[in-house]
């Protein structure tokens, strides 16, 4: 028998030889092809068997390696080594009470005791029961270096990371780098916010990666090279590569650095996305929630039925569904889930998230709920602010370091509770009221940038409170004046704006010509790349004096604003500058103003340059789960600025006629 496979070519005589190679050279695919044909012939092939489950095993097929290995245990029913395997397989299918069953039914030998042991801890702790899984860890050697390791993830486990860490450095000294072991030391520093030594530990093992399996293809896919999936093979567990790029995505994700944390995510070695690891699916989902919410929502979505799923996908799940104000959807996720509730939310957040949801049916009683919470939070603040003055007195470094830890993260629990609080009343457009609140919480969110963020915001909607506003907004540029770009287009805006109200016209220009040759600068780097700091800050302009009836000097403004079309005309800008004109055509057809014929032509020159360059553009931005009305007569080509455009240019050649 000669069998031929596409790439595989095995005469009589050496399929064991054939075999065995393409195992040593890790083409595990290929040999379970051959394997699955012999199989065929020779159904109780103990070795055929063997060799299949130990393929399946590295491709991390879980479920066909057990399937394998309790075939081989019904052939060989006294082989407690089969047992033991398949027990193993099972575990790592996340099938935990199976295998521990199989555990449980394996005979004491004297060779396999430990490693029975090692599994069952393995499998309780999977089952999150640690007391068990600390009990039976106890009973494995001490001098194992198993051991030290498995109690440190138990420590972990239990949030105790100081000593994690002791646990995992040590058992690094003893067996030297192992990247799995290097994770699990940058994983307590990531948990201890000791960021710069968790990214050393993570750039350790990248580096080994790519200098030990350069045809894993690291960083490939962000240079924007076309490469073919390297799947889920045990090489890529053993390099823990897609666990060291997973939490460098987090870390630059919690330092708010969003393109280095897109970055990480697309350096890790290339597979396609029903190959992806759960975690590695949340990250995405998370981090391109911005430019592609509804992808991410169906990852999120997908996520949560399965088992297991990373812990923090419930949470995330239904906070991003309030922050995108889908309040129903958040509501059936927590009624449908009420066991998932119990055991992921903390007691801050099932409150938090349950107030967020009451908001759409009573503002009233979402205040209250918010009030409580700010109240509980305040006071928890309090007594944080105490003992890190009591430990500053004693002079313990450590204690100091652990009660601003504990203040820092009390205070980002209370912050989101607060913007919550004053986003009731902003909707309201009460923004005095939105003042009060946020100089009620001034005792500790003084120095916290989305609090400063915020109440220049709030200054600023008052209308008469420019100068004030200035003062907020002005630190915040200045933090990063050097990379102006980096700053949100609507703070320079909104900061140019205080200063034309306060007769500062030479600052406001200053900022304005420092926006403009930040965005030359990127524009010689990067010829195709759009950007809209100076449009968005000449719209604003343009509004403000289009609403204190300056038309002339206002609609200059905004068509100003969006050239080069090519690069500025998009969905939001046109959005903004054509409430501009729709607000100048209701004054001129109610004669409230007059305009020169030459602005007027120069209106409608504007509006053809927009028809040339707005043919792609979509007025009508797709919102996540939208569905788009069946019996709608709109035809998708009046969704589109050259449309509205045309219509516009129309509206002004009439008034123009008459």
């Amino acid at each position: 028998m000669t069998t031929f496979i596409p790439n595989v070519h095995i005469k009589d005589g050496e399929y064991t030889k054939a075999i065995y190679s393409m195992i040593k050279e890790q083409r595990y695919s290929e040999t379970i092809k051959v394997l699955i044909i012999l199989l065929d012939f020779y159904p109780i092939s103990r070795p055929c068997l063997s060799l299949l489950a130990h393929c399946y095993f590295y491709t991390q097929d879980f479920i066909a390696s057990a399937q394998c290995y309790e075939k081989l245990v019904q052939l060989c029913p006294n082989e407690s080594i089969y047992k033991l395997y398949h027990a193993q397989s099972l575990h790592q299918a996340c099938m935990y009470q199976e295998a521990w069953t199989i555990c449980s039914n394996i005979i004491n030998q004297s060779n396999l005791e430990f490693k029975v042991k090692k599994l069952q801890a393995a499998i309780k702790y999977g089952q999150e029961d640690v007391v068990a899984a600390k009990n039976l860890v106890d009973q494995c050697p001490m001098d194992d270096v198993d051991t030290e390791i498995n109690l440190g993830c138990l420590l972990y486990k239990e949030e105790q990371y100081e000593q994690a860490l002791k646990k995992f450095v040590n058992a690094l000294q003893i067996v030297g780098f192992k990247p799995h072991l290097s994770y699990n030391v940058a994983l307590c520093y990531f948990k201890l916010k000791e960021y710069a030594a968790s990214l050393k530990h993570i750039a350790d093992i990248i580096e080994q990666g790519i200098r030990e399996h350069p045809e894993l293809g690291v960083g490939m896919t962000t240079e924007g090279i076309e490469v073919r999936s390297v799947g889920n093979t045990l090489t890529l567990h053993e390099t823990a590569l897609t666990e060291a790029f997973n939490l460098k995505a987090a870390i630059e994700y919690q330092l708010q650095n969003y393109e280095s944390a897109k970055e990480a995510l697309t350096d890790m070695p290339p597979r396609s996305e029903e190959e992806l690891d759960a975690v590695t699916l949340h990250n995405q989902a998370l981090i391109n929630m911005d430019t592609k919410p509804s992808e991410g929502f169906e990852k999120l979505q997908f996520l949560l039925q399965q088992n297991p799923f990373p812990p923090e996908t419930f949470a995330n799940l239904l906070l991003l569904y309030c922050k995108y104000q889908y309040y129903d959807l958040a509501a059936d996720v927590l009624a449908e889930n009420v066991h998932l509730t119990y055991k992921y939310l903390t007691s801050y957040l099932y409150d938090f998230v349950d107030a967020l949801i009451t908001q759409q049916t009573s503002p009233e009683e979402a205040y209250r709920k918010f009030d409580d919470l700010g109240n509980k939070h305040m006071e928890i603040l309090r007594k944080a602010t105490k003992r890190v003055q009591e430990a500053r007195l004693n002079h313990d470094d450590s204690a100091v370091k652990k009660a601003v830890n504990d203040y820092e993260e009390a205070l980002e629990r209370y912050v989101p509770v607060l913007m919550a609080q004053a986003k009731i009343y902003w909707e309201l457009g009460n923004y005095t009221q939105v003042e009060k609140i946020f100089r009620k919480s001034v005792e500790f969110c003084n120095e916290h940038d989305i609090w400063k963020l915020n109440v220049a915001h709030t200054l600023f909607m008052q209308e008469n409170k420019f100068k004030e506003a200035t003062g907020f907004y002005e630190p915040i540029v200045r933090k990063r004046y050097n990379n102006i770009l980096d700053v949100s287009a609507i703070v320079l805006a909104n900061l140019c704006v205080s200063y034309i109200m306060t007769s500062q016209n030479a600052e406001a220009e200053g900022l304005m010509k420092k926006i403009e040759k930040e965005e030359q600068v990127v524009s010689r780097e990067d010829q195709d790349k759009k950007l809209f700091h100076l449009c968005i800050v000449n719209l604003v302009i343009g509004t403000l004096y289009c609403s204190k009836g300056n038309y002339e000097f206002g609609i200059s403004r905004v068509m100003k604003s969006l050239e080069p079309y090519n690069k500025k005309l998009g969905t939001d800008t046109w959005f903004y500058a054509k409430r501009c004109f729709l607000s100048l055509l209701e004054q001129l057809a109610k004669q409230l103003v007059v305009l020169k014929d030459t602005i007027l032509q120069e209106c409608i020159q504007f509006l053809e340059h927009c028809e040339v360059y707005g043919r792609d553009v979509v007025t009508v931005i797709e919102e996540p789960f939208d569905m788009q009305d069946i019996f709608s007569i709109t035809p998708n080509g009046k969704q589109t600025v050259v449309y509205e455009a045309r219509y516009l240019k129309a509206l002004f050649l009439k008034l123009q006629m008459s």
